[in-house]
């Protein structure tokens, strides 16, 4: 097997889907989520610094087309772009009033060249409204519609130790909702958690492919300064695992995931100058470079031990005659 085989490339899939590569352009939008507002909780995520995930945008003064425009313009520049995904990226992108939703993502949906928009939220922010929304500019365009849920881990005592104020039931309540609306699914976990053993990592796989996500995307933790997470790791609170124990339940991971589920990351990146731990020191893509060369080396590959749905007790009396 090529590296490539080891594992869905999300790159190669687009290319599959659309005909030709496709950029994402990340839309930053300044707001915030329930967990912060004091809706389900104050302080949000243990994890979150005041930026969001946006901190790799373009500011989020800019309003929806200005940001859309000026990254297209570099995509086509660096790139050659000429097709693109618009990407509601940081925060919780349907934590607005129905009106404010609608007019950001028919904004999106009349950029030319754009096959598709990615909307980034929380499981406990979705319901038949904005589902409305988005149906409604899938119709009118034909866009590709893909909702991108942080869900970080299904462990739910973890969920509860981190504060992200949703449980796993709320997890699987919105994929069902998403799923009937035939759009497609993106599931963020984190796989070094400190709360989190193996049989997490495995569990999280197993789940993900029940449900029958499109997308997986893999973060490892970062911590920020001046985070409830950042305060905990100064005091010493928790252990983090090593550089060599992430690969380790990567691969787990990519073993027990249905091999038809695209990986859109493997590892991610905090913002500069800001993060107290980030990636152990080490660039993302050494560390993704180094979980290629383990696939090889150990002659294993996404969905090698992807043998535990449809009754696998079962099985016993369905083995082919020979």
């Amino acid at each position: 097997m090529e590296n490539k085989n080891r594992y869905n490339i999300y790159s190669e899939h687009l290319i599959k889907k659309f005909g030709q590569k496709v950029y994402k352009l990340p839309v930053n939008l300044p707001g915030t989520c329930p967990n912060r507002d004091g809706t389900l909780g104050t302080g949000g995520c243990i994890f979150c610094d005041e930026q969001g995930s946006g901190f790799d945008a373009l500011p989020n003064s800019l309003s929806v087309q200005e940001q859309i425009r000026e990254n297209k313009k570099y995509f086509k520049k660096r790139f050659g772009a000429q097709k693109f995904i618009v990407y509601f990226q940081a925060f919780t992108n349907t934590y607005l009033p129905p009106d404010r939703f609608a007019q950001n993502i028919q904004t999106a949906a009349a950029e030319e060249d754009v096959v598709g928009i990615s909307v980034s939220t929380r499981p406990d922010c979705i319901n038949e409204t904005y589902l409305d929304i988005l149906a409604a500019a899938k119709e009118e365009k034909n866009l590709d519609i893909n909702i991108e849920l942080g869900l970080q881990t299904v462990n739910y005592h973890t969920l509860k130790i981190i504060n992200r104020g949703h449980t796993l039931a709320e997890f699987i309540d919105a994929v069902d909702r998403v799923h009937r609306r035939q759009f497609e699914i993106c599931v963020h976990l984190i796989l070094n958690l400190p709360w989190d053993t193996n049989d997490d990592v495995i569990e999280n796989a197993k789940i993900v492919s029940a449900l029958g996500v499109k997308y997986v995307k893999l973060h490892s933790l970062y911590i920020v300064r001046n985070t409830e997470l950042g305060n905990m790791y100064q005091r010493g609170d928790f252990n983090l695992i090593t550089l060599e124990d992430y690969v380790r339940r990567v691969i787990t991971f990519l073993e027990y995931l249905d091999p038809g589920i695209v990986i859109q990351r493997l590892v991610g990146k905090g913002p500069q100058n800001q993060v107290l731990f980030c990636n152990w020191d080490a660039s993302w893509w050494k560390i993704k470079t180094e979980l290629e060369k383990k696939l090889v080396k150990e002659n294993t590959w996404q969905g090698k031990r992807f043998n535990y749905l449809n009754g696998k007790a079962l099985n016993r009396w369905n083995q082919p005659p020979g």
